[in-house]
């Protein structure tokens, strides 16, 4: 990332002062998923820890969540106050805005960003949440995480979000069982079942994806548009090394930044395909060998949730920008490939007495 970055700004002439200040931000965003993750790997971080403290995220949450609907239905102004911090510099003013609540653009209505900069991101770290209250042995603790992270993703009114906390643990069950012969006959079953009723299921998943889009049509809109521009900019502008920095875009896109709210097209716009690769390849990889260490180790299947739910919302969300919000899950990743890793044996009836 830090080599397309510089090749970058050589190609643009943007001299040394801005390779500086672009490192800054690199170190701040796309470094810091490659630390957190080294960190979980080599100190003895116990996965427990992670999974009791995002069930006590969740419960300060829920103490709080009568506060923000009180103040969204009363004249209490939504941003209460901006830190002071905003003067050393950052992505936005939204990073240091303390707010109890935002309107959405599209019904008008209140919505809840909680401790993140936007409501979309809330969304994300509600799943990591509901992963890791899944593993939590205690009880009650385990249902203050569950009861949390699903009323945070109600409440933030996140598409990717409830798409992901129906999809990702369905999915990971399955996955964390391919040396099950059981389940192989009943996939083989399901999938000549499917085959029956194929035509209706296509159509089912395209009404569902135009109502997707039409839940938020003019996101959608603006979403689609930074797409097209940011893939003609990179392919014609700068293939290889991409431009080096971002871009403010047009106001077909309300001046929003080129490549933003997708990770694969700001990496294209920004560092080329060289970046787009170095994200890509170590993605997969991670993923390839969690599918290996998921039939086995109970942290790794945590660990495969985790990069699924990344996966998915890099398509919706630049993820270097959040890293300083989602650590946990890159720490869980980490630990579920240390060597000497304290995860214990898959327990067959674990998701059931979840």
């Amino acid at each position: 990332m830090e080599v397309a970055l510089i090749f970058g700004h050589f190609d643009f002439y943007l001299g040394i002062p801005a390779t500086i200040k672009s490192t800054i931000g690199w170190a701040k965003g796309w470094a810091l998923l490659a630390v957190f993750i080294l960190i979980g790997a080599t100190l003895p971080i116990r996965p427990e820890l992670i999974y009791r403290a995002c069930c006590v995220i969740c419960l300060h949450t829920l103490l709080l969540i009568p506060l923000f609907v009180i103040a969204a239905y009363t004249p209490i102004p939504g941003t209460i106050y901006i830190s002071p911090l905003k003067a050393i510099g950052g992505p936005g003013p939204e990073f240091f805005e303390f707010q109890l609540y935002g309107i959405n653009p599209e019904s008008l209505g209140p919505r809840w960003r909680f401790f993140t900069p936007w409501a979309p991101a809330a969304g994300l770290l509600a799943n990591f949440y509901l992963v890791f209250a899944l593993k939590e042995k205690n009880i009650r603790w385990r249902w203050i995480g569950i009861v949390g992270s699903i009323v945070m993703v109600l409440m933030c009114q996140s598409r990717a979000g409830l798409v992901a906390m129906l999809f990702v643990s369905p999915a990971v069950f399955f996955i964390s069982r391919l040396n099950s012969p059981a389940l192989w006959l009943t996939g083989g079953v399901g999938l000549a079942g499917m085959a029956v009723i194929a035509t209706q299921l296509m159509a089912f998943a395209e009404s569902s994806i135009e109502e997707f889009k039409a839940a938020r049509a003019g996101s959608s809109r603006v979403r689609a548009a930074l797409a097209r521009i940011a893939l003609q900019r990179w392919r014609d502008e700068a293939p290889i090394w991409g431009h080096g920095v971002v871009e403010r875009g047009p106001h077909l896109v309300e001046y929003m930044p080129i490549g933003s709210h997708h990770s694969w097209y700001g990496l294209l716009f920004v560092k080329g395909i060289v970046g787009f690769f170095a994200l890509a390849i170590p993605m997969l990889v991670t993923f390839v060998l969690l599918i290996g260490k998921a039939q086995r180790c109970a942290t790794s299947q945590a660990a495969l949730c985790c990069i699924l739910i990344l996966f998915m919302f890099s398509f919706g969300e630049n993820l270097e920008i959040l890293a300083y919000l989602f650590w946990p899950a890159l720490v869980l990743i980490g630990i579920a490939f240390r060597s000497d890793t304290i995860a214990k044996t898959v327990d067959p009836n674990q998701y059931e007495k979840s």
